[in-house]
Parts: structure tokens; sequence; C-alpha cells
């Protein structure tokens, strides 16, 4: 890091103001943000940022899932762009900061870079990926996840939302449709900033979470069948009873997520019984099971203990058990050198650090398995996140943009 540049601040008040700006679009009445994907509030916040890009003298540039790229030139073009970025697509009832944060963190570096006249190495590139959140169309992480070849483009064109448009008339429909093939967009490196999203940070007390990797996802759907019943007359030794099969199951899938700490996660969500009515055995029981660990070893010890609960509260209660997969995630491992870049810029800049695993997805994953990536995340109040009182403290924001500036210098410099 030279001189020049290991002095550098970004203007801490203008990322809020832009924050603040673009979680206009798609207000709701309690403070948060409903802007689903391809919406046409989706159309007007990514016609506020690229605009606001395009001020900042960026070039743009749309891939065909309506991922946006836009670049700052560096000396040497033909050097692959150091990018930076998130999404900035919402849950129905979302927040301000969970993707627009690490959006405008880049913006903000951008903006930040103009005004000291400081030209890099390499070009700086901020992405935005399309269908981060999944909420109107699946698959998660869509965008960035038809760049790294996870699953085919006309796999996605052709998911549809409950109203039957597919991504492909919506991508068309909100002008952007574009015309790059995805994953042909070079990246030298990957950073992105975001909001933890959950309380560690703030228990901790610091600033900076230097995110190692994240954590390996499984998601399974789970039926419980036995025989509905009076609940008068139906003795208890002879009852096929699914909903107490079901809670032996989901008691098993906390406690497999305890005994693989610190980063297990088990988590039953959702939950349907059959026939619900209070003077009923119930018949059948369906619910989800969510695994999660940071490595898939073990993810894949949590499931099998998960399964062996499952086959002794069959044979014991009589009862039909089915665990279907339904998706998964890998675990990943982020770049050595762009970790130690986010360690070694919040140690320049004084901030306080730990390691940290990611336990939600992000953009970066799919980023990271097409060029070395890393992450940034700043506290989040109470850990709420997917809410619409999410919120985050002005220097907490400002620090992690701080972070992901000096990080990308040194990268965007040693090309």
């Amino acid at each position: 890091m030279n001189e020049d540049t290991a002095t550098l601040r970004i203007n801490g008040q203008r990322l809020w103001d832009s924050l603040m700006a673009l979680a206009a679009v798609g207000a709701t009445p309690k403070g948060g943000v409903c802007r689903l994907a391809l919406s046409d509030l989706d159309r007007q916040g990514r016609d506020l940022v690229v605009a606001w890009g395009r001020e900042a003298g960026l070039s743009v540039v749309v891939d065909q899932i309506g991922n946006i790229f836009m670049r700052r030139e560096g000396r040497r073009p033909e050097l692959a762009p150091v990018v930076t970025g998130s999404h900035i697509d919402t849950q129905p009832t979302g927040g301000k900061f969970d993707g627009n944060y690490g959006v405008l963190a880049g913006l903000e570096v951008v903006r930040t870079l103009n005004d000291h006249g400081i030209t890099t190495e390499a070009p700086l590139e901020i992405a935005i990926w399309t269908n981060e959140e999944g909420s109107r169309f699946v698959p998660v992480m869509m965008g960035s996840g038809v760049f790294a070849g996870a699953f085919s483009l006309a796999h996605a064109y052709a998911a549809t939302d409950a109203d039957g448009h597919t991504v492909r008339q919506e991508l068309e429909r909100i002008g952007y449709l574009g015309d790059e093939v995805p994953g042909e967009h070079p990246i030298g490196a990957y950073f992105e900033a975001h909001i933890e999203q959950g309380p560690v940070l703030e228990d901790a007390g610091v600033t900076i979470g230097v995110v190692t990797g994240v954590l390996g996802i499984r998601w399974f759907d789970c039926t419980v069948t036995g025989m509905e019943a009076h609940a008068g007359p139906t003795p208890m030794a002879l009852r096929r009873d699914a909903l107490q099969g079901a809670t032996q199951l989901m008691q098993a899938v906390v406690a497999s997520a305890l005994r693989h700490g610190p980063d297990g996660r088990g988590t039953v969500g959702m939950v349907r019984v059959h026939p619900n009515s209070r003077n009923v055995i119930p018949g059948r029981v369906t619910f989800s099971i969510d695994l999660r660990n940071s490595s898939d070893a073990l993810v894949d010890q949590q499931v099998a203990e998960v399964e062996a609960v499952a086959r002794r509260v069959s044979t014991e209660l009589g009862l039909e058990v089915q665990i279907v997969e339904v998706s998964r995630y890998a675990a990943q491992l982020f770049d050595a050198d762009c970790v130690q870049a986010v360690s070694q810029a919040a140690t320049r800049l004084g901030h306080s650090q730990m390691p940290v695993v990611s336990g939600a997805g992000h953009d970066a994953i799919y980023a990271g398995q097409v060029a070395p990536a890393g992450m940034i995340f700043v506290p989040c109040k109470d850990g709420i996140s997917h809410n619409e009182i999410e919120d985050a403290r002005p220097e907490h924001l400002a620090a992690g943009c701080d972070v992901l500036m000096q990080a990308m210098l040194e990268r965007a410099q040693q090309q």
C-alpha cells in the first residue's frame, strides 16, 4: 500500500445518504424495503444505481441474466478487474442494508478515488447480481450462480413467480436483458462488504468481521406418517402419533448441531400438521430441516445422526419417515490472500476485528468459485436482518467501506 492511498478514507455521510436514497425505492410503512427481483421497483433501483455509476464515470455492461458490471478503468485495462458488489433486490419485508450496502460501498470507493484523482493499475468494477434473495424466483443467488455455471441460463430463464411470469420475460420487460454471456466477464479478485445478519460481532463489540468462509448448507423436507385417530378412545400405547415422532426428529436436528459446534446449525423453520384438529391424533407431519456447518464433512455427520434417529423413530413408533434433500450448498473457504488483505486493512485502519464464518449464503460464494474472493462483515443491530427493522450504525458502515477500499487498492496495485 503506497503512502498516498494508505491515508484515504471514504465519505461516510455520502455513503449513508446513498443508502437512504436507494431505500426510498420500495420503502415500506414500517421503515423497511420491498423491492423484489425484476419488479418495477427493482428496475427503478437498478436505474438509480446505474445513473450514479455513470455520473462517477463508470462504463456499464449487462449480461444475459441481468447482472450489471460498472467499470472504472485502470492504467492497464488488459488486467482482469478487481470486483466488489452484492445485490439490491430485497425480501418482501426486507431492510435497507442487506445487499444494498455491498453495492453502494463499492460505489463509495469509486467516488472517493475520483475525489483524490487516484488511478489503479487494474480496473475496478462494481457488480450488481440478479435475484440473490430468491423471494420471487428460485433458485436463490441466481445471477451469480448462472455466472459461475452452477446452473444453466435456460434453467434460470424458465423460473416462474407466483403469477406465472418467467425470469426471461421480466428481464426483458424491465430492460435488463443484456447481451454478454454470463461467466465470460473476467474477474481478477472479488470482495463483498455486508452486514453480518447475525449477532456475533455486536455481542463481541467488534467492528470488522474478517470472513474466512461460508457454512455448507443442506435442506431437507421431512414427512412423518402415522394414523389419525380419536384423541379420547385411543390408548397411548396403541397410537401411531406422527407428531410425537416428528418432535423427536426436530430435537435431533438441534442436538446434532450442538454436538458439532461451534459452527453447527440445525433449524426446523416450517411445520405442517394434518389434520391439525384439537381432538385428533396427528396422522401426518411435514417439516423442513436446515443443517449447516463449516465443512461438508461436518454437515454429513449431522445428516447421518438425524437419519439414524429417523430410523429409530420409524421402528419404535411404527411410523413411516421420509427425508428428501431439496437443496445443498457446499461449504466454502475464501481465498487466503483476500482474507489476509481484509485483515491487514482492518489492522492498518485501527479497527477491531475477528475471524467469522458466514452462516448465510452470499453472491461471494459463487464469485469465489471463479476467482479469489473475500468478504467483510460489519455489525447489525441485534443481529436482525431480513426484517424491516434491520439497522446498522453509520460509523460501522463507513469502517467496513474503508476496509473494502484498502483491500481493493492493495489487490489492484499488485496486479
